[in-house]
């Protein structure tokens, strides 16, 4: 299985937070699947630093490289492909980042985990957090 992580998801993964479901938890340990972390979900992470919005306990480049590494992560860049998706999503959901992660997981077929029932209003595979 092909899995993208939400960005509030990926800050669980990370903190190692026991929000998850345990049939979640052992899909996303489980070494035959792939787990992906979206550019747009670091952008995201940085952008709320910044504002102050958001905290880490490191600089976010460093933290957020170091996490990645460490969890075995792949990494998923933003390609036009996936922006030009964003235009025919419907706008069950206003958050830019959200949706473009949703218009990644449709072009490259794969499943979102989420906490956020919006996901759901889509033509995407989702996976409960």
């Amino acid at each position: 299985m092909k899995l993208l992580l939400d960005t509030q998801v990926l800050l669980w993964w990370f903190l190692r937070s026991e929000r998850f479901q345990k049939k979640t938890s052992d899909i996303l340990t489980n070494p035959k699947n792939t787990v992906y972390v979206s550019a747009v979900s670091t952008w995201e992470i940085v952008i709320k630093t910044a504002l102050g919005k958001l905290r880490l306990p490191g600089e976010p480049a460093q933290y957020l490289s170091d996490r990645i590494a460490q969890a075995q992560l792949a990494e998923l860049a933003i390609t036009s492909a996936h922006t030009y998706g964003v235009l025919a999503l419907p706008v069950h959901h206003s958050d830019p980042f959200d949706r473009l992660l949703i218009a990644q997981a449709q072009h490259e077929g794969l499943t979102i985990v989420t906490s956020d029932p919006a996901f759901q209003k889509y033509d995407v595979k989702t996976l409960a957090a």
